[in-house]
């Protein structure tokens, strides 16, 4: 027992070195689509070494829907090599859509999984996946897949 548990101890240790540590603040840009939503500005705030936050706000703005969609995930960073980072998250959010025949108000849940390359210059890219499900009365009750570029600046 207490060779598993030094050996636990260790390995601990050792991932704990060879993490790099998160920029405190990135602001910027994800530009994609799901359901419309081709773009939306977005900050990540570091809560630790390795954890954030990500807050998104994605508008639209067309002759069939206007709309905006706020969004919150929690998500942990892993180092892959050098500035290379691979990240998973949790989170969700709502939004409005405003169409000629109704307007609706929705929530959804959401996850994310990416990865990220962290220049030497303050300057973030990342290109991630986002599956969303939505919780309303007609539009945004249904199964998004959101793949998105995004570029952002470290400060």
């Amino acid at each position: 027992m207490k060779k598993f548990l030094f050996s636990i101890a260790f390995l601990l240790c050792a991932v704990s070195l060879s993490a790099q540590s998160i920029s405190k603040n990135a602001l910027g840009l994800r530009i994609g689509d799901d359901d419309g939503f081709g773009a939306e500005i977005n900050y990540q705030r570091a809560t630790g070494d390795n954890n954030r936050l990500e807050f998104g706000l994605g508008f639209r703005d067309n002759d069939d829907v206007d709309g905006f969609k706020a969004t919150v995930l929690y998500q942990w960073v892993w180092n892959i090599d050098g500035g290379f980072n691979w990240y998973a998250g949790v989170g969700g959010g709502l939004g409005v859509f405003d169409t000629p025949i109704d307007n609706e108000t929705f929530a959804f849940a959401a996850g994310n999984i990416g990865i990220e390359y962290n220049f030497d210059i303050p300057l973030l890219l990342s290109l991630d996946f986002r599956p969303e499900i939505g919780f309303g009365d007609n539009i945004g009750d249904d199964f998004g897949f959101d793949l998105a570029l995004g570029i952002r600046y470290q400060f």
